[in-house]
């Protein structure tokens, strides 16, 4: 099976391609789309296509956006 990203633009991924990049169903994207909350997407013809740079800088904004993560869960007391 050919690696689709092979060709002349390897950086624009399809929205099958960009899910799995996510690790997010083509549906969730198709939504966030639709909302105007997702990675900066662009048709092409009838292909909506992602640019991977696009990707990776949404990641980084929404792990920006939600701060420091707790490391340590809360014991639950059991006195």
């Amino acid at each position: 099976m050919p690696d689709s990203t092979a060709g002349p633009h390897p950086d624009l991924l399809t929205i099958t391609e960009a899910a799995e990049v996510l690790r997010a169903p083509v549906a969730t994207l198709r939504y966030w789309r639709h909302l105007g909350t997702g990675p900066r997407s662009f048709r092409l013809g009838r292909r909506v296509l992602y640019r991977r740079d696009d990707l990776h800088a949404w990641i980084d904004a929404r792990r920006e956006h939600a701060g420091p993560t707790e490391t340590r869960r809360p014991t639950a007391d059991h006195s």
